[in-house]
């Protein structure tokens, strides 16, 4: 290193750059080059000289290509529509009617759409994008790429026929259920209407029998915020190919009108709903279902964009002036929601709820935190629709409705007494809500029951299961006495044999007592868990095997007696 370090002119460091050589005095002022060229960036666009500025703009711009200005889904598109066609290619039109947009093409049984159930009632007054048909084009010719078109395979893939499945034993095939259910001794035969696939009503236990293995199955079709949308229709015809009955789960925003679910669902697929409990429906395919022979409907490629409505929300509703729409805004702010809606959840008692509420408070408010705006809006134009009512606001993602000046009561004959506690909004009705205040007075000794219910008691009371206390004001030991009297008068049993009735005095026989027109009227009344309305006489079972219950050893002991 000592012999290093006594040379001339050498640089340890060998990364930067040398030390320059000793200038000469005879040849005047040296510069040493720089040991990295500064680059020469471009003139910024951002030049703080105005004058150099608009020197720069007043320069030709290149001319973009046309292709690049097609509008997307960023760019702000708005064309008004009317009622009627709005495009057309050949048969191949696109409408604007009562179900918003709707795409007609030739040899369909039916306008489609994008979503079925979630089509608002008021008619679009624009789009956001031209219109285009979301469908592949009927012909497109093959491109020439120098090359000959491949050769058809010569393997011949049969259809799938529901009608002659492969064999169970089959290896690599999945489960097949047969068609049917078929009484023993029938076979499927070929439908070419709804009536004819679904074929005879089902029976009550086979539609035990169909649900049962689907309770806890996740294999099934999930319906969200779009709602019952046109590619589901493959979509369910495909769980179909498989298994008779498909399993519908339905969460969000259709959940507010199940019954619109159901309607579209048996409509636009042929289907028969046959148990629906809160969200989830059962679809069954029919009888005689064959997927070889299912209508066949073209796959939307993409999403449209949604039209353009009406605005829910009026700076002045109908039915209330700006101030008094201003002031229902104000107590609002102050006003406890009646729920609060989950995300993703099921609000099949949303209606009722809203329309009990409006039974005791003009205002109502539903909570929404975490939903989506779009989410909640269509919540709150459903409830205008349903129940109905006056949207006021969405702010602070909650949803304030007014109910409006016809409103009224469902309960004319006896009203709710309202509980203004509750509603915060003790002293703050408005003169117009002065009849509503007046309508709200009741006795409270009274109680309102449902159509079901009294139908109940008008059979326990003539069965003699039940009786009227004529006396209301009654101490425990006088009612005491009343039940144990109403014991001894009333001995309801069912039993298999018929009662013989004996007097007290002789003990000869009087005559027979056949409850057996009182049990099938039992029976009958019973109300099915799945909504069947075809009367069966194989799904009511007996109470029990000839002889097995008390009440029929006692008879068969009088019986012996009067031997």
């Amino acid at each position: 290193m000592a012999i290093v370090a006594s040379l001339r002119d050498i640089n340890l460091f060998s990364s930067l750059p040398s030390t320059p050589p000793v200038a000469d005095s005879s040849s005047g002022t040296f510069r040493p080059a720089p040991p990295i060229p500064i680059p020469k960036y471009s003139p910024s666009h951002r030049n703080r000289n105005p004058r150099t500025n608009h020197q720069n703009n007043t320069q030709p711009k290149p001319q973009s290509n046309p292709a690049l200005k097609l509008p997307h889904h960023r760019t702000r598109y708005y064309k008004p529509v009317k009622e009627g066609v709005i495009s057309s290619d050949g048969d191949r039109t696109i409408l604007i009617g009562d179900s918003g947009v709707s795409y007609q093409l030739p040899g369909a049984p039916f306008e489609f759409q994008f979503s079925y159930s979630e089509t608002p009632k008021a008619k679009p007054v624009g789009i956001r994008e031209p219109a285009f048909m979301p469908f592949a084009p009927p012909t497109m010719p093959r491109p020439w790429t120098g090359k000959a078109p491949l050769k058809k395979s010569k393997k011949k893939i049969p259809l799938f026929d529901s009608f002659n499945p492969p064999p169970a034993g089959k290896s690599g095939v999945k489960y097949v259920e047969m068609p049917g259910p078929l009484p023993f001794g029938r076979y499927p035969k070929e439908g070419m209407n709804r009536d004819e696939i679904l074929g005879e009503p089902l029976k009550k236990w086979e539609k035990g029998m169909l649900i049962k293995p689907h309770m806890h199955d996740n294999r099934q079709v999930n319906l969200g915020r779009d709602g019952f949308t046109h590619n589901m229709l493959e979509l369910i015809h495909s769980h179909w190919k498989r298994r008779r009955v498909c399993k519908v789960r339905c969460k969000g925003v259709p959940t507010v009108d199940m019954d619109n679910v159901c309607r579209v669902l048996e409509e636009k697929t042929g289907g028969e709903i046959i148990h629906r409990v809160g969200g989830v429906v059962y679809l069954f395919r029919g009888r005689n279902y064959n997927y070889r022979t299912r209508p066949q409907y073209p796959l939307m490629l993409w999403k449209p964009a949604a039209p353009v409505y009406p605005k829910l929300i009026q700076e002045v509703p109908e039915g209330l002036t700006k101030d008094e729409a201003d002031e229902f805004r104000v107590k609002g702010k102050s006003l406890r929601p009646i729920c609060k809606l989950s995300k993703n959840g099921v609000y099949v008692s949303l209606v009722k709820d809203v329309k009990d509420a409006f039974e005791l408070s003009p205002l109502v408010k539903v909570d929404c935190p975490g939903l989506e705006p779009s989410d909640y809006k269509k919540i709150g134009a459903k409830l205008k629709e349903l129940v109905p009512c006056v949207l006021l606001s969405f702010d602070d993602e909650q949803i304030l409705m007014w109910r409006g000046r016809e409103w009224k009561s469902r309960f004319l004959d006896n009203p709710l007494i309202p509980n203004l506690s509750e509603t915060n909004i003790a002293n703050e009705l408005t003169p117009s809500d002065n009849f509503s205040e007046e309508k709200t007075v009741s006795d409270p000794n009274t109680t309102i029951s449902s159509p079901k219910m009294i139908s109940l008691w008008k059979q326990a009371l003539e069965s003699s299961k039940a009786v009227i206390l004529e006396e209301l004001d009654l101490g425990p030991d006088d009612l005491l006495n009343k039940v144990e009297e109403f014991e001894g008068t009333s001995q309801a049993a069912e039993h298999t044999y018929t009662a013989l009735v004996l007097s007290s005095s002789d003990g000869s026989a009087e005559g027979y007592v056949n409850d057996k027109d009182q049990s099938e009227e039992y029976y009958s009344d019973i109300d099915d868990d799945f909504n069947d309305e075809c009367s069966d006489d194989e799904s009511l079972d007996p109470v029990g095997p000839v002889g097995s219950l008390p009440v029929d050893r006692i008879v068969s002991k009088l019986r012996e007696r009067l031997k």
